[in-house]
Protein backbone atom coordinates (compact mmCIF):
# COMPACT_ATOMS: atom_id res chain seq x y z
CA UNK A 1 0.00 0.00 0.00
CA UNK A 2 1.43 3.37 -0.94
CA UNK A 3 1.77 6.37 1.36
CA UNK A 4 -0.85 8.43 -0.48
CA UNK A 5 -3.50 5.72 -0.09
CA UNK A 6 -2.62 5.16 3.57
CA UNK A 7 -2.78 8.91 4.26
CA UNK A 8 -6.15 9.15 2.49
CA UNK A 9 -7.46 6.24 4.53
CA UNK A 10 -6.27 7.88 7.75
CA UNK A 11 -7.96 11.17 6.83
CA UNK A 12 -11.21 9.44 5.89
CA UNK A 13 -11.11 7.44 9.13
CA UNK A 14 -10.66 10.64 11.14
CA UNK A 15 -13.47 12.39 9.25
CA UNK A 16 -15.81 9.43 9.72
CA UNK A 17 -14.97 9.34 13.45
CA UNK A 18 -15.75 13.04 13.83
CA UNK A 19 -19.04 12.66 11.96
CA UNK A 20 -19.92 9.56 14.01
CA UNK A 21 -19.17 11.31 17.31
CA UNK A 22 -21.16 14.42 16.37
CA UNK A 23 -24.09 12.36 15.14
CA UNK A 24 -24.09 10.35 18.38
CA UNK A 25 -24.88 13.60 20.23
CA UNK A 26 -27.90 14.51 18.09
CA UNK A 27 -31.17 13.11 19.39
CA UNK A 28 -33.71 12.18 16.73
CA UNK A 29 -37.44 12.68 17.31
CA UNK A 30 -38.10 8.97 16.69
CA UNK A 31 -38.81 6.76 19.68
CA UNK A 32 -37.47 3.60 18.06
CA UNK A 33 -33.97 2.57 19.18
CA UNK A 34 -31.33 2.29 16.48
CA UNK A 35 -32.74 4.90 14.11
CA UNK A 36 -30.19 7.51 13.13
CA UNK A 37 -29.14 9.35 10.00
CA UNK A 38 -25.96 7.37 9.45
CA UNK A 39 -24.08 10.32 7.99
CA UNK A 40 -20.73 8.61 8.60
CA UNK A 41 -21.82 6.14 5.91
CA UNK A 42 -21.14 8.90 3.37
CA UNK A 43 -17.46 8.28 4.07
CA UNK A 44 -17.88 4.54 3.60
CA UNK A 45 -19.60 5.06 0.25
CA UNK A 46 -16.96 7.56 -0.83
CA UNK A 47 -14.19 5.13 0.16
CA UNK A 48 -15.79 2.22 -1.70
CA UNK A 49 -15.87 4.30 -4.89
CA UNK A 50 -12.47 5.98 -4.57
CA UNK A 51 -10.21 3.59 -2.66
CA UNK A 52 -11.80 0.17 -2.97
CA UNK A 53 -13.89 -2.26 -1.00
CA UNK A 54 -11.18 -3.57 1.31
CA UNK A 55 -9.97 -0.10 2.23
CA UNK A 56 -13.52 1.07 2.90
CA UNK A 57 -14.04 -1.95 5.14
CA UNK A 58 -10.92 -1.10 7.15
CA UNK A 59 -12.09 2.51 7.59
CA UNK A 60 -15.53 1.28 8.66
CA UNK A 61 -14.15 -1.20 11.21
CA UNK A 62 -11.82 1.35 12.77
CA UNK A 63 -14.65 3.90 13.00
CA UNK A 64 -17.02 1.41 14.61
CA UNK A 65 -14.51 0.11 17.15
CA UNK A 66 -12.98 3.45 18.14
CA UNK A 67 -16.27 5.36 17.99
CA UNK A 68 -18.03 2.90 20.25
CA UNK A 69 -15.11 2.78 22.66
CA UNK A 70 -15.41 6.56 22.99
CA UNK A 71 -19.20 7.06 23.18
CA UNK A 72 -20.75 3.65 23.55
CA UNK A 73 -20.45 0.35 25.20
CA UNK A 74 -19.57 -3.17 24.20
CA UNK A 75 -23.24 -3.83 23.41
CA UNK A 76 -23.46 -0.73 21.21
CA UNK A 77 -20.34 -1.94 19.41
CA UNK A 78 -21.98 -5.32 18.79
CA UNK A 79 -25.01 -3.66 17.19
CA UNK A 80 -22.79 -1.32 15.15
CA UNK A 81 -20.56 -4.13 13.94
CA UNK A 82 -23.45 -6.31 12.84
CA UNK A 83 -25.22 -3.47 11.09
CA UNK A 84 -22.13 -1.82 9.64
CA UNK A 85 -20.60 -5.02 8.29
CA UNK A 86 -23.85 -6.18 6.69
CA UNK A 87 -24.30 -2.72 5.18
CA UNK A 88 -20.73 -2.81 3.82
CA UNK A 89 -21.14 -6.32 2.36
CA UNK A 90 -24.36 -5.34 0.59
CA UNK A 91 -22.87 -2.14 -0.82
CA UNK A 92 -19.74 -4.00 -1.98
CA UNK A 93 -21.89 -6.61 -3.73
CA UNK A 94 -23.93 -3.87 -5.40
CA UNK A 95 -21.01 -1.72 -6.56
CA UNK A 96 -20.29 -3.68 -9.77
CA UNK A 97 -23.92 -3.30 -10.87
CA UNK A 98 -24.40 0.30 -9.71
CA UNK A 99 -23.55 3.34 -11.78
CA UNK A 100 -22.11 6.50 -10.23
CA UNK A 101 -25.47 8.18 -10.89
CA UNK A 102 -27.26 5.61 -8.74
CA UNK A 103 -25.11 5.45 -5.62
CA UNK A 104 -28.22 6.35 -3.64
CA UNK A 105 -29.75 2.96 -4.55
CA UNK A 106 -26.70 1.16 -3.21
CA UNK A 107 -26.91 3.32 -0.09
CA UNK A 108 -30.59 2.51 0.50
CA UNK A 109 -29.95 -1.23 0.32
CA UNK A 110 -26.93 -0.80 2.58
CA UNK A 111 -29.00 1.13 5.13
CA UNK A 112 -31.70 -1.53 5.11
CA UNK A 113 -29.00 -4.18 5.55
CA UNK A 114 -27.67 -2.22 8.51
CA UNK A 115 -31.11 -2.35 10.10
CA UNK A 116 -31.38 -6.10 9.46
CA UNK A 117 -28.02 -6.63 11.17
CA UNK A 118 -29.06 -4.60 14.19
CA UNK A 119 -32.43 -6.36 14.42
CA UNK A 120 -30.70 -9.75 14.25
CA UNK A 121 -28.43 -8.79 17.15
CA UNK A 122 -31.38 -7.44 19.14
CA UNK A 123 -33.31 -10.66 18.63
CA UNK A 124 -30.26 -12.76 19.51
CA UNK A 125 -29.38 -10.76 22.63
CA UNK A 126 -32.93 -10.50 23.96
CA UNK A 127 -34.14 -13.89 22.79
CA UNK A 128 -37.33 -12.13 21.74
CA UNK A 129 -38.40 -12.51 18.12
CA UNK A 130 -41.22 -10.00 18.65
CA UNK A 131 -38.62 -7.21 18.34
CA UNK A 132 -38.97 -7.78 14.60
CA UNK A 133 -42.17 -5.75 14.84
CA UNK A 134 -39.91 -2.70 14.43
CA UNK A 135 -38.74 -3.92 11.02
CA UNK A 136 -41.22 -1.94 8.87
CA UNK A 137 -40.35 1.35 10.59
CA UNK A 138 -36.63 0.56 10.43
CA UNK A 139 -36.88 -0.28 6.72
CA UNK A 140 -38.71 2.97 6.05
CA UNK A 141 -36.06 4.84 8.03
CA UNK A 142 -33.39 2.97 6.05
CA UNK A 143 -34.93 4.08 2.77
CA UNK A 144 -35.04 7.71 3.83
CA UNK A 145 -31.62 7.85 5.47
CA UNK A 146 -30.02 5.68 2.78
CA UNK A 147 -31.32 8.03 0.09
CA UNK A 148 -29.98 11.03 2.01
CA UNK A 149 -26.51 9.57 2.61
CA UNK A 150 -26.35 8.27 -0.95
CA UNK A 151 -27.14 11.72 -2.32
CA UNK A 152 -24.50 13.25 -0.05
CA UNK A 153 -21.88 10.74 -1.22
CA UNK A 154 -22.86 11.41 -4.82
CA UNK A 155 -22.46 15.16 -4.28
CA UNK A 156 -19.01 14.67 -2.70
CA UNK A 157 -17.87 12.43 -5.57
CA UNK A 158 -19.17 14.91 -8.15
CA UNK A 159 -17.39 17.76 -6.39
CA UNK A 160 -14.15 15.77 -6.30
CA UNK A 161 -14.49 15.17 -10.06
CA UNK A 162 -14.84 18.91 -10.63
CA UNK A 163 -11.79 19.61 -8.46
CA UNK A 164 -9.70 17.10 -10.42
CA UNK A 165 -10.75 18.63 -13.75
CA UNK A 166 -9.93 22.16 -12.64
CA UNK A 167 -6.45 21.33 -11.38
Amino acid sequence: MNVKKLTTMAMLTAISMIVFLIEAQIPLPIAIPGVKLGVANVITLFAIWTLGRREAGVILLIRIVLGNLIVGSVMAMLYSLAGGLLCWVIMCLMKPITSRKHIWVMSIFGAMGHNVGQLAVAIFVSGTVSIAIYAPVLFLAGIVTGFFTGQCAQAVLNHMDKLRKSS
